[in-house]
């Protein structure tokens, strides 16, 4: 629970404090004159929070029945970056970019040993949406062996448009996905990329591969249709690397 905050009182020093908010827990029922303080405050802070309703029994099992006051904060273990800014980095820097965008990837261990995998490579910066996304916690920094304390992340308020600023900074958007005859080694990875892997279940949102510029996929020779989108990131990750080595 290291990155949990409960009560009203709390809570509010916390957003005027400047700590990043992941997001905000409230129970169901809670007093509308609370929720307008509370929502007030977020928008003192010029934060973006994501507010999740939820019954009292969560609230309980979250902060083992503490005196939560009917609302949980989860606080950023990590300090976002935005993607312009990262994109002027990488330019100073004279780079090719290479982004990996996580859609709505859930489970926190993937998301650690991407995030542990892109480290390695040198990816330059993680995307991740601010909301139906897997938390930075404890369990994803250990998963990633720290590497997300190492890697820039970018929080994505809204997937379409930070998709669209990556492809006017002239980012190929590269989707991967089992639904297309596209094999990822035929793709061209030399240039400046972004990597979109789709969630657990559900795999790349339609309205990513709307953007993409290419879908590929990853051959299976066996009878499992598909990776753990983990082994495929790296697959991918490192694809670009041996490109671009060549």
């Amino acid at each position: 629970m290291a990155n949990i905050v409960y009560g009203i009182h709390p809570i509010i020093e916390t957003l005027r404090s400047g700590t990043i908010v992941d997001k905000l827990i409230v129970q169901n029922n809670i007093s509308p004159i609370t929720l307008k303080k509370i929502k007030e405050e977020i928008r003192l802070s010029k934060q973006q929070v994501h507010i999740q309703y939820a019954p009292l029994e969560k609230l309980n099992a979250l902060t083992k029945n503490a005196n939560h006051q009917g609302i949980v904060a989860y606080t950023a273990l990590v300090e976002y970056k935005e993607v312009e800014e990262i994109l002027t980095e990488v330019e100073n820097k004279g780079k090719q970019p290479l982004f990996v965008f996580l859609d709505h990837i859930t489970d926190v261990r993937n998301l650690g040993a991407i995030a542990r995998t892109a480290e390695c490579a040198g990816v330059d910066c993680l995307i991740i949406p601010s909301e139906h996304s897997a938390q930075i916690n404890m369990d994803a920094i250990k998963t990633s062996a720290g590497a997300l304390l190492r890697i820039p992340v970018c929080k994505s308020q809204n997937t379409k448009t930070t998709l669209n600023i990556l492809k006017q900074s002239n980012i190929k958007l590269v989707a991967a996905s089992e639904k297309t005859n596209a094999i990822y080694y035929d793709c061209n990875m030399k240039c400046p990329i972004c990597l979109i892997m789709g969630a657990e279940d559900r795999g790349v949102s339609k309205d990513s591969l709307k953007l993409a510029d290419e879908i590929v996929k990853i051959p299976m020779e066996g009878e499992i249709e598909s990776l753990n989108v983990s082994v495929a990131a790296g697959i991918l990750i490192y694809e670009t690397i041996r490109q671009r080595n060549n």
